[in-house]
């Protein structure tokens, strides 16, 4: 039965993915367009496509009253980078099973992967009963004693409950309000179901406005959103992965039951290819889809080897400056350039006993003056030195009372001489690190030697890359060393040098032609530094940090 493209793609199931589709009425724009903004917009009735993913391109927003539109209700067209942030309405109907809120709602391992439900009746288990109106966190899904399962809890008196709900469990279940904030495109990518729309509302107001905003000027209303997806999709007779815009108006049948789905060429992420075992490489394989430009490695790899997979260790690096946007870096180890040391700066006392390292003493010049509230505690002027020795107690009367209080045990130094002198560790101050370290480091030294964050700049740039973008940096903070996936690929028509490229980080697909039974040992690897986005950046320090336990916090001041 047809449908228009539209409608299919909206009530479609990833997990149901890929589908055969035939064109039943086609749809072609006059002259030599072939595509529009780089997606297609020429199907012939008859074609046969086959869809292998799709995702939020753009979204439709309805501005409406009282959380309804009507058919006069202005539509305006908004970027997922639209600016705002975003409060989500509560969907008032509900769904009448856990199994169709798997299916149209996203479930995953963020924290914007856990949607809240109630139940306006109780629903008794086996060892608990969950009671009307109490909110149920949905967290993952998975196969529990041979049956599809979602894992959920339960909070009371600050206790939290977990339990399995079966997909079969039938019932009403409503969304529970929502008190977050979110970006559009959290909100894209999250929170909107399958074959529903979506009613936020502005939580703040943009900060300017102009002619180019298609919202009111001053508007703080609710938006029903109606999302539109780019399709990807391989077609008989190209060897790429076209996109297509699911408002496109064409009709499409699903004929995946009756079609040799294996006569299309089958496109693989990176990540399926880094999920293959490792006796299934090397292999040769083809570029279907992926980041344009003329920046190497990737402006030479139509086809290519891919050697190998591994795990690699980066250092993450920003670039030092007050104002932002910061530049972020992975440098690999095999950096053969050398750095000089730079200055730290500390914000605090506490920050100062954090940064001591036994190797060498920590010498600082206070850039803020401190007035200590003890006369047994040191007051600080701009411009003096110290020598930071150790963290102890110390006794301070404080409201008439003896008391101990943590310190830093600090020497200053005068024209002549050294004072020892305490600094209380709450101190707001200001300080900033005296080099007396001329010499040049290799990365592997620094990472071996000192401990993370680190200050430097470049002081000889890497005569193996092309063009070295650490050089131009003034200042780098080297943050904490990182262990990522990698695959190690050449290209084919000139196998001299090799690369190593981002598993989770790059966006390319690719078809394998044969596996390479020829060649087992690469080519020279060539180090590349990669420059990574802001959202990079902070995907990159969540992952890592993760396992990691915050530092304790500085003592408070007296108050």
């Amino acid at each position: 039965m047809a449908s228009s493209l539209e409608k299919f793609i909206h009530s479609l199931d990833p997990r149901a993915l890929p589908r055969v589709l035939q064109i039943q009425s086609g749809i072609y724009f006059q002259g030599s367009i072939y595509e529009m903004f780089g997606n297609e917009c020429c199907l012939s009735t008859g074609e046969v496509i086959k869809v292998i993913g799709f995702k939020i391109n753009k979204l439709i927003a309805s501005i409406c009253e009282n959380n309804e539109v009507s058919p006069f209700s202005a539509k305006v067209e908004l970027p997922l980078n639209f600016p705002g942030l975003y409060k989500v309405v509560a969907d008032k109907t509900p769904y009448v099973s856990i199994e169709e809120i798997t299916r149209k709602v996203s479930i995953g391992p963020t924290r914007f992967g856990h949607p809240c439900f109630y139940s306006p009746e109780d629903i008794k288990l086996a060892n608990l009963t969950i009671k009307h109106g109490e909110q149920i966190t949905f967290n993952s899904v998975e196969e529990v004693n041979g049956t599809m399962a979602v894992n959920c809890g339960v909070v009371r008196n600050k206790q939290s409950h977990s339990f399995t709900l079966p997909l079969s469990q039938e019932g009403k279940f409503y969304e529970c309000e929502d008190d977050q904030i979110y970006t559009l495109k959290e909100i894209a990518e999250w929170k909107i179901p399958k074959c529903r729309n979506r009613i936020v509302k502005l939580s703040n107001t943009l900060h300017t406005w102009d002619s180019s905003n298609p919202l009111p000027e001053n508007f703080d209303g609710c938006l029903i959103l109606t999302p539109v997806y780019e399709v990807q999709a391989v077609m008989k007779f190209r060897r790429d992965i076209v996109h297509i815009l699911s408002d496109l108006d064409v009709e499409v049948e699903d004929i995946t039951d009756c079609y040799d789905i294996s006569s299309f060429i089958q496109p693989l992420s990176l990540e399926d290819v880094f999920e293959r075992t490792s006796k299934e490489f090397p292999m040769v394989a083809e570029i279907m889809d992926g980041p344009s430009g003329s920046q190497k490695p990737y402006n030479l790899l139509y086809r290519g080897k891919i050697y190998k997979k591994y795990q690699a260790t980066r250092v993450l690096a920003s670039e030092i400056r007050s104002d932002s946007p910061k530049r972020h870096f992975l440098i690999p180890m095999s950096y053969k350039g050398k750095f000089k040391r730079r200055p730290r700066e500390f914000p605090t006392a506490y920050d100062l006993e954090i940064a001591r390292s036994e190797k060498e003493q920590l010498h600082v010049v206070a850039t803020k003056a401190f007035d200590s509230p003890h006369k047994e505690l040191f007051p600080v002027s701009v411009g003096d030195q110290f020598l930071v020795q150790q963290c102890q107690t110390s006794e301070v009367l404080y409201e008439g009372r003896k008391k101990l209080i943590d310190v830093l045990a600090c020497e200053q130094i005068l024209s002549d001489t050294y004072k020892k002198v305490l600094l209380p560790m709450y101190m707001e101050g200001g300080f900033v690190e005296v080099i007396h370290d001329k010499k040049q480091y290799q990365l592997s030294e620094i990472c071996k030697e000192f401990n993370l964050p680190f200050n430097v700049k470049v002081s000889v740039r890497d005569l193996s890359i092309e063009e070295d973008v650490l050089a131009a940096v003034p200042g780098l903070q080297f943050e904490e060393e990182i262990t990522d996936s990698y695959l190690l690929i050449s290209s084919a028509s000139s196998p001299v040098e090799s690369w190593e490229i981002p598993v989770y980080r790059l966006n390319m697909s690719v078809h394998l032609l044969s596996k390479d039974v020829q060649t087992v040992v690469p080519p020279v690897t060539k180090t590349t530094v990669e420059e990574i986005s802001e959202e990079q950046y902070y995907m990159v320090r969540r992952y890592e940090s993760q396992t990691l336990h915050p530092p304790p916090r500085p003592p408070k001041k007296p108050t």
